[in-house]
């Protein structure tokens, strides 16, 4: 079966998550200094819940979460929770650049999971590029600038895991929630994420009264990083299958690693380097990007 093409409306959507979610980490940054990683994440799914629940109210839009709430509270302990706790705690222990690489292999697990869960099928390119990922993953993890630390390890724990959360709650997303809306999807998904990370907060609670600015942070986050672009999100996913849209994070990697370097003055090892190189190669032999050679 031919993949489907991606229409210009979607590709305009791309081009809009990938610009939002590459400059997103300046502002995580923000937020955690002000609410710590718990409270960045929970209030964060909180808000942005509710703040499509508001504009749906304003605009007259229904919305249908008739297939129950199950389905919703796995998208959101996966693509919501366990994503945003593992890449909120592992930016400041292992800086934005480092993460955002690691957030570039999220299409590798994606298409493991669908190699499972029989929904998708590698051929031969695909096997050697999911091997070229997975390489790429230990070159980030063994090879680092900085001083291998017991907070480096797990910082890329937490990557790792938060990147495995995506992936499953994307491919999760698409057996599951096919027929649901993508302001369904994304208002039920943020609220459970935020109900599921709202505890920890006993355990990581806010290391001071957050002031104005923090909370205009926060909203914009919220409003912007999440509520928009989740939307978009969801929606593509159901057009084009989850492995395809979640591709975008080759796009936000390099936006990320870019401003990680010349803005935050981040520096990575030229192995690091060559294995976030290493990763999007694989995954664009895994998603079939690169053209093939014609043979005679």
């Amino acid at each position: 079966m031919a993949q489907q093409k991606i229409s210009g409306q979607q590709l305009v959507d791309y081009t809009v998550m990938a610009i939002i979610w590459g400059f997103s980490f300046l502002l995580l940054r923000r937020v955690i200094e002000g609410f710590g990683w718990v409270g960045a994440v929970s209030f964060r799914a909180f808000i942005a819940s509710a703040l499509l629940i508001i504009f749906a109210r304003i605009g007259k839009k229904s919305l249908n979460f008739s297939i129950g709430w199950k389905p919703f509270a796995v998208v959101g302990a996966t693509t919501v929770a366990g994503q945003l706790i593992g890449m909120t705690y592992a930016v400041p222990q292992i800086g934005t650049a480092m993460a955002a690489i690691f957030v570039g292999a999220i299409p590798i697990f994606s298409m493991i999971i669908g190699q499972i869960w029989g929904i998708e099928h590698l051929n031969k390119r695909g096997q050697f590029g999911l091997f070229l990922g997975l390489a790429g993953v230990v070159m980030l993890v063994g090879f680092p600038q900085e001083p291998f630390t017991k907070q480096f390890i797990i910082g890329c724990a937490a990557s790792v895991f938060g990147s495995f959360s995506a992936a499953f709650g994307s491919n999760y997303a698409r057996l599951r929630l096919q027929q649901v809306g993508s302001w369904e999807q994304t208002i039920g998904a943020f609220f459970f994420g935020g109900l599921f990370t709202l505890p920890l907060m006993i355990f990581v609670p806010l290391p001071r009264i957050p002031g104005m600015s923090d909370i205009g942070f926060l909203i914009l986050l919220a409003a912007l990083v999440s509520s928009l672009c989740y939307v978009l999100y969801f929606r593509m996913v159901a057009a084009v299958g989850a492995t395809r849209a979640i591709s975008i994070e080759f796009v936000v990697t390099v936006i990320a690693v870019t401003i990680g370097a010349l803005i935050l003055h981040e520096r990575l090892s030229i192995l690091q380097l060559i294995g976030g190189a290493v990763i999007i190669l694989g995954c664009s032999l895994v998603l079939d990007l690169i053209p093939r050679m014609r043979t005679n």
